[in-house]
């Protein structure tokens, strides 16, 4: 498309998304006269995750939402000054709510009476930035989660207000739904209808729509493969968490979810085990963090799934596995169009880590410190994978109208990106090549892993070439006085302490069990530089290294390999063993 092209795309897009905010605004004030609930008819068992250190900062007047943290004590939630359209969005969303029940004590709940009444006072008939399909859904889930704690601090004229506000946003949810963007969004906006159905005194009516509109959504969204378009692991488990708790609260009041549903959930699991590194936590790869500390075993339980292991690729990332050793690499093309709008130039990167300590990692997702560090979060040097120097493997749009309007999309992706895999008796090799330099530089990247059977050793070799006379022709073209430089990037995860040893020839990675792993390689040079990683529980970018592999061109080709080995054991605690033994019964995949 060209930029003029782009431009009025982006222009009838403001236009659908200004049509969209009118409607959803048009309908919260004037919703249309629907049963008002006087009782809850079920209460649905809270599966949410809450944190007690967070509900204790909420009291202390401490607001930390989207990344961003604003002090004001004795200040009450509605009145505090937002500094972005994400921390509002976050505020309306009420996660925040499982942070000050599970607090505990008596004055939590009575702040959380206040803040919920507060709302209802100023927002309830239709104002305010919380009235979209998706933050409605989200809001209400949390909501009739927390309904008898809450309603046991409230009056009777409290009470009435808190069903009547139920009632309003159910009302608005089966009207407005389907204004939600597809995914995640539109997925919550429905699984709120249906806990608002089965709860709500009078809402029965909309069960059985609300049940089978969420079954061709999951079946839409969720790919064969267990996967979804976004190839974001931490998404998915959004999109598994909502559906196993319609799922589980149909089933707990007497109702079967549409077939599609349960398919949709049954395709999912295999793919998030496989998608875990070995502390439990997910892989970040494509926007994804590594989830909320627990919620991915607990939903995995919930959804009662135990069987079922995902053969070959999951949502395109491989996963080898042996001994206390395991590494996930992300061997698929990056996601096109609009689900790439927080996709990474990850193509080839790895992940990996041994028993419970996280070791060579990517930087992660970095829309939560701004948009530099979002930008930067997404280039290929900031994952741990082979590129060219200063060059990513697919670009990124470049900010303004058009970015502002779809997002800053990945515009210049690999095309064919391949995979293979051999296992014998001393271990697991795979090989993956993309062409995401061809249009650029004309070269071909391919990466090779091996994984010892004992888990105790990793091989690589990184290469990059110009195979046909065009590509050779390219590469020419793109020479000058400078040669063409690739890189391979070990980003080491900040509880690993990093050094370089052997006169500079290696580096050593001690981890907190005192546990040592050697880096070493051939044909490039090897430095230790300044890295961060971005926790998306944290204020700011956590300061760590990355070991990183230089070399030039030679001709029409270059290759580097390396090699990380285990060099001592250290201390076997607890938190080092891969899986206990209970863990291990529940995901057979642990060593493949």
């Amino acid at each position: 498309m060209t930029s003029v092209t782009w431009t009025l795309a982006a222009m009838g897009a403001r236009i659908a998304q200004g049509w969209r905010r009118a409607g959803d605004r048009l309908r919260a004030r004037r919703l249309p006269t629907g049963p008002r609930p006087s009782a809850f008819v079920a209460w649905p068992e809270p599966r949410t995750i809450g944190s007690y250190t967070s509900g204790l900062q909420l009291l202390a007047g401490n607001f930390q939402f989207a990344g961003r943290l604003v002090e004001a004590p004795r200040t009450p939630i509605w009145e505090v000054e937002s500094p972005s359209p994400e921390f509002t969005a976050e505020m309306n969303g009420f996660a925040w709510l499982d942070d000050l029940i599970i607090a505990g004590d008596a004055k939590a709940r009575r702040q959380a009476r206040v803040w919920v009444n507060d709302w209802i006072r100023r927002y309830g008939k239709g104002q305010g930035p919380g009235w979209t399909p998706e933050l409605t859904g989200r809001r209400v889930l949390h909501w009739i989660a927390h309904a008898v704690p809450l309603m046991r601090v409230m009056d009777e004229g409290q009470s009435d207000a808190f069903l009547w506000a139920l009632g309003r946003q159910a009302g608005f949810l089966k009207h407005r739904w389907s204004s939600a963007p597809p995914g995640p969004a539109r997925i919550a906006a429905l699984t709120g209808l249906v806990y608002c159905a089965l709860a709500l005194e009078g809402r029965g009516g909309d069960l059985g729509p609300a049940l089978r509109a969420l079954g061709r959504e999951a079946a839409r969204e969720v790919g064969p493969d267990g996967g979804i378009a976004t190839r974001n692991p931490e998404e998915l488990l959004t999109v598994f968490t909502l559906l196993t708790w319609a799922s589980r609260t149909a089933q707990e009041t007497g109702h079967q979810p549409d077939r599609r549903h349960l398919e949709a959930l049954a395709r999912i699991a295999p793919t998030l085990r496989a998608l875990r590194l070995g502390d439990g936590a997910l892989t970040r790869f494509h926007g994804g963090g590594r989830g909320i500390e627990g919620q991915l075993d607990q939903t995995l339980a919930d959804a009662g799934i135990r069987s079922g292991r995902r053969d070959g690729l999951a949502m395109g990332y491989a996963q080898i596995a042996h001994g206390r050793t395991k590494i996930v690499v992300d061997a698929a093309a990056p996601p096109r169009g609009r689900a790439s709008a927080n996709g990474h130039a990850s193509t080839l990167g790895f992940e990996m880590s041994s028993g419970r300590r996280p070791i060579i990692v990517n930087c992660g997702p970095g829309y939560r410190f701004g948009p530099d560090w979002r930008r930067a979060s997404r280039a290929t040097a900031s994952h741990s994978a082979p590129g060219l120097e200063r060059v990513s493997s697919s670009g990124i749009a470049p900010e303004g109208f058009v970015g502002n309007t779809f997002g800053e999309r990945l515009i210049r992706t690999p095309a064919d990106v391949s995979y293979q895999r051999a296992n014998d008796l001393t271990g697991t090799w795979i090989r993956c090549t993309h062409d995401g330099y061809v249009d650029t530089h004309g070269l071909i990247c391919e990466r090779r892993l091996f994984l010892s059977s004992d888990g105790r050793s990793i091989l690589g070799e990184d290469r990059f070439t110009a195979e046909t006379p065009r590509q050779k022709a390219r590469l020419d073209s793109r020479r000058s006085d400078k040669a063409v430089r690739f890189q391979c990037h070990f980003h080491v995860h900040p509880d690993v302490t990093a050094a370089l040893d052997l006169g500079g020839q290696a580096v050593s990675l001690k981890l907190r069990s005192e546990e040592v792993w050697i880096l070493r390689q051939e044909g490039g040079t090897l430095s230790l530089d300044a890295s961060a990683y971005l926790d998306q529980t944290r204020l700011h970018p956590r300061a760590t290294k990355q070991a990183v592999v230089s070399a030039d061109l030679l001709g029409y080709g270059g290759a580097v390999t390396w090699s990380l080995r285990r060099a001592s054991d250290g201390s076997r605690a607890t938190r080092d063993l891969h899986l206990d033994p209970e863990e291990r019964r529940a995901d057979p995949e642990t060593d493949q």
